[in-house]
């Protein structure tokens, strides 16, 4: 069973976490705290196995709390933030400190939307749980489908059929797709960071909503010697560029001649995801084939491991990251175990190995 320990100020929103969590047979909710002082005594008595942090609360902050939680007793955290781009900004600032992941909560009838995203927030829970809680400090010093696939496959064919390798104009543009959900934001700042200016142009699917994609975008592009950006149509991808599908946006790999653009899909959701790793794979495989690198980084369910297996087969290379330096390894996993991944490397060397094959 799995100790939650509830942390908010809002007495509706405890009771609500409390109501959707104690639904899951894995969990048990073992407390509830109204601020993060009330929460430290609570630690000591009940020892949960994972939190979930309110981002604003009196007293004390939850950046600080979690900051101090971090230094003198890591746990697995979900922090609860608002769908506003500042709460975009706080909480990319608690992935930076070591949060494995977040849940959203909308500014108006709180209760209707917490319910509505039960399944996602039990599943986010349980998956911090068994998550490897990652601090700040180590970034820096880093260096056959189941029946769910098949469904998910379906859905992505409506959106990007899956089509013959067809005839190109002739380029030798390497081009690179990263791929990745729980732990993944500071898992690509972490690859960017240490990749040189003059790398060819990379487009990254990373799960998360529509308010948080540009505000990720610009603390990757400060942290960067590459030009980072979140996507926009029709634009054009140049080398010493990434750029980051927006939030509710699929984003697809496209020829225009010997150029490689930009194309923003409104379709379905793909694996319960928008913008889906899957999708933009997929788009890679079409129209970068060989030239093409695929990398999935960590992550929870499998999106992009079907994806991946088409890049593979298109002639591209595959590279995942490895299950100890992963938050969660559900997606490199799955793709993993679907045979699909080239290479499994530590974080830590991915940017090294895509500088190397870029330069082939």
């Amino acid at each position: 069973m799995i100790k939650v320990l509830i942390v908010d100020d809002s007495a509706l929103v405890r009771q609500l976490l409390v109501e959707i969590l104690n639904t899951a047979q894995e969990l048990e909710v073992v407390g509830v705290a109204g601020d993060p002082y009330i929460a430290r005594e609570k630690i000591k008595q009940l020892n949960p196995d994972v939190i979930t942090l309110d981002v604003e609360m009196p007293r004390m902050d939850g950046i600080t709390f979690l900051g101090n939680l971090m230094r003198l007793r890591p746990l697995p955290v979900v922090m609860i933030s608002s769908l506003t781009e500042q709460g975009a900004d706080v909480t990319l600032r608690a992935l930076e400190l070591g949060a494995v992941d977040f849940i959203s909560k909308p500014k108006l009838d709180i209760e209707r939307g917490l319910n509505g995203y039960a399944e996602e927030i039990i599943e986010k829970v349980i998956a911090a749980a068994g998550a490897r809680v990652c601090t700040l400090e180590r970034f820096m010093n880093s260096a056959p489908a189941s029946a769910a696939g098949l469904k998910s496959d379906r859905i992505a064919h409506a959106i990007l059929q899956k089509q013959p390798v067809k005839h190109q104009f002739r380029t030798t543009d390497r081009i690179i797709g990263i791929g990745a959900s729980t732990g993944g934001t500071e898992a690509i700042k972490d690859v960017l960071r240490n990749l040189p200016p003059d790398m060819p142009g990379i487009v990254i699917s990373q799960h998360i909503p529509e308010a948080f994609s540009a505000p990720f975008a610009a603390r990757a592009n400060s942290q960067s010697q590459l030009t980072v950006v979140e996507a926009k149509d029709r634009q054009q991808i140049l080398p010493g560029h990434a750029y980051i599908a927006p939030g509710n946006r699929h984003l697809l790999v496209k020829r225009d001649g010997a150029r490689y653009i930009c194309e923003l899909n409104d379709g379905p959701l793909v694996n319960r995801h928008k913008p889906s790793v899957d999708v933009m794979f997929r788009s890679l495989a079409q129209s970068a084939c060989a030239n093409s690198i695929g990398v999935i980084l960590t992550g929870m369910g499998s999106d992009g491991a079907a994806g991946m297996g088409e890049l593979k087969e298109a002639g591209g290379i595959t590279l995942v990251q490895d299950e100890k330096s992963s938050v969660v390894w559900g997606m490199p996993g799955e793709t993993v175990k679907r045979g699909f991944a080239d290479e499994v490397l530590d974080l830590n060397k991915i940017a090294h190995r895509l500088i190397q094959l870029s330069r082939q």
